[in-house]
């Protein structure tokens, strides 16, 4: 009878170590180890983080997949939570307790603006600066909003879009002491996220007065120019990353959605989805590869304390089962 070698190559090699570059498909067996192992890809995917301690939806939220910071929310909040990568711990109370505002720079070094307190309370122009321990005021935006998007840092901060009433396309930036009104975006519209930096910012998704937008804009510093659509339309994202590789994570299209779209620079490709869908979530991210996903409202409507950490596509050497 034909040997198997002969007719499908060489037999499985033996090794007392894992090599060190194999290639997608290769198989040995790990003689040290007793067990049959190979080189795949895993698929891109949500896991379960630590939870809030606060449930919360629509807050401001920035910072990185390690060190992920969320303050406000829930119509009316002052709470503020720090991320290790694990869990989340309590930190100083916002002066404002307030919804729907945005954020921008670290957990060190971070600066909430705009929002929502209460009745009449809307449209804030309110900005607070958190220095890793507490809260001090900063100068106003010139144009009090709710439900807007933001990115950069506490020294250059970018806000833009919201509702004013009315969607508004106003952008404004922050120098770590005064805002100052700068070019439109081509598209008014509230319930955004944002990502980037101030001279490299990205305006993802909204409302823009009918269905959910899928728009993207990308910023130079100057002006707003359109870049490729989502490929879903929605409003109230978490967002995260920068301007070449960014996340957007959940949404209202509606309905609520737990789908994730990673952006290239270029266009949106359609990802992994988390296990809860929700909307008005906060996100963190170092680019579309790592990325955080926490709070924001589920399918009943009622603020959450899920958080959700995503990975994107990867090669890996596991052992094979016969299971």
């Amino acid at each position: 009878m034909t040997a198997y070698k002969t007719l499908k190559g060489q037999s499985i090699r033996q090794v007392a170590q894992d090599p060190t570059n194999p290639v997608v498909g290769e198989i040995w067996y790990n003689t040290t180890l007793g067990v049959l192992k190979g080189y795949k890809t895993i698929a891109a995917a949500f896991a379960s983080g630590g939870p809030l301690n606060t449930a919360r939806a629509a807050m401001g939220y920035t910072g990185t997949t390690d060190a992920a910071f969320a303050f406000g929310g829930n119509g009316v909040n002052a709470q503020a939570e720090q991320y290790n990568g694990s869990s989340w711990s309590e930190v100083g109370d916002l002066n404002t307790a307030r919804g729907y505002l945005a954020g921008a720079g670290t957990q060190t070094a971070g600066l909430g603006f705009g929002g929502y307190a209460s009745g009449p309370n809307r449209f804030l122009n309110l900005s607070e600066e958190y220095n890793g321990s507490s809260w001090s005021e900063g100068n106003n935006l010139n144009t009090g909003r709710d439900i807007l998007g933001g990115c950069g840092t506490q020294t250059a901060g970018l806000a833009f879009g919201g509702f004013t009433p009315g969607n508004t396309a106003a952008t404004e930036e922050y120098n770590g002491s005064s805002w100052s009104e700068q070019n439109d975006l081509n598209t008014a519209r509230r319930g955004l996220g944002g990502a980037g930096t101030q001279t490299a910012g990205l305006a993802i998704g909204g409302e823009a007065g009918g269905p959910q937008a899928a728009l993207t804009e990308e910023y130079d510093g100057t002006s707003w120019t359109s870049s490729g659509n989502l490929n879903t339309g929605r409003e109230s994202i978490g967002t995260g990353g920068i301007q070449t590789s960014a996340i957007a994570m959940g949404g209202n299209s509606p309905p609520k959605t737990g789908e994730s779209e990673q952006y290239d620079g270029t266009s949106w490709t359609v990802s992994a989805s988390m296990a809860n869908a929700r909307d008005s979530a906060g996100g963190a991210a170092n680019n579309k590869t790592t990325a955080l996903c926490f709070g924001g409202r589920n399918t009943s409507n009622t603020p959450s304390t899920f958080t959700e950490e995503f990975t994107d596509t990867f090669n890996a050497a596991r052992t094979l089962t016969t299971s």
